[in-house]
């Protein structure tokens, strides 16, 4: 009893370093967490003052937080800009057409590859990862799509990635942690490989698929050079390749008044108030904020997808 009594000080005293070492861990981590968000969230918010603000005022510095002089004319100067809503179409129709052929595409070469008796299904994979490593170059695919017939047209935009090697072999990796039963029940039952497909295995490979679109519709979204490259008519022109001309086509028209003597009163208007820097960070949040407020329906997809399709039960 005396020894005991003597060991519950010394249990007292370990169990109140060990709960103020735990607080001061915690307010540590929660520092760093803090200070991580910050650290991320901070560009987005300034591009959005710097959007928000007037763009001659832009050019004398000093915005963090709040714009100094609040305005909207970056974005009225791009949403009244000539073929915008063409643009948008494109971009929108290239985003689904694009996202739901790649997914269908490179799900069913994934799910071949999986299939124990198809004769080719190791060298049909050994072949996708080889694609991964190697690549013609520019100059002969834009050869190859001149002889084709894809340049000019809106198929460049979504054939040429029909199938993508890392999202094939992240779908074949999902795939292979089902069950064998379940398409082994529905070939018993007399289904064909395609009716497995679509109706048994690409439902439970939602969560990799939602994943995989997520990254799908963003690259198609992002994507501006190839549709400089292989759709120079401007007939195509995506939301992306027509902010880059506004862009550039508002940095010419202040050269051009800084240099004028003669008549520059009668354009000071609403774009003798823009500059490059407040066009730039307008463009940036127009692009932006669409994937902002999709990512979150996804997330929980985008997580699972890829934690579980990387890892083999």
């Amino acid at each position: 009893m005396a020894n005991s009594a003597r060991l519950l000080p010394t249990r007292r005293l370990q169990l109140a370093k060990s709960t103020v070492s735990s607080r001061i861990f915690d307010a540590v981590n929660i520092i760093i967490m803090v200070l991580l968000i910050f650290v991320m969230v901070y560009p987005f918010w300034n591009q959005l003052v710097v959007s928000l603000n007037d763009g001659i005022d832009t050019q004398r510095g000093g915005l963090y937080f709040v714009p100094r002089m609040f305005t909207l004319n970056n974005y009225d100067y791009i949403i009244k800009s000539e073929g915008l809503s063409t643009a948008v179409m494109w971009s929108l129709l290239r985003v689904a057409v694009g996202t739901v052929t790649h997914l269908i595409c490179s799900g069913f070469v994934a799910y071949l590859t999986t299939v124990k008796f198809f004769s080719f299904h190791r060298p049909l994979r050994a072949m996708f990862v080889i694609s991964m490593y190697m690549s013609g170059g520019m100059i002969p695919v834009y050869l190859w799509f001149t002889k084709i017939g894809l340049l000019e047209s809106f198929a460049v935009y979504w054939v040429p990635g029909l199938i993508g090697a890392y999202d094939m072999m992240l779908i074949a990796s999902y795939i292979e942690s089902l069950p064998d039963a379940v398409s082994e029940s529905a070939r018993i039952d007399g289904a064909r490989e395609v009716t497995i497909f679509f109706q048994v295995v690409a439902p439970l490979c939602v969560p990799v698929f939602a994943a995989l679109a997520v990254m799908t519709a963003v690259g198609h979204w992002n994507s501006w050079f190839d549709c400089m490259l292989y759709n120079s008519s401007g007939k195509f022109d995506t939301l992306q390749m027509l902010l880059r001309d506004i862009l550039i086509e508002s940095g010419k028209i202040r050269k051009l008044m800084q240099d004028a003597t003669v008549g520059a009163d009668a354009v000071k208007s609403q774009v003798a108030r823009i500059s490059t820097q407040s066009m730039r960070a307008a463009t940036t949040m127009i692009v932006t904020i669409p994937i902002v407020c999709v990512y979150p329906f996804f997330q929980k997809y985008f997580v699972k997808g890829i934690s579980i399709g990387a890892v083999k039960g």
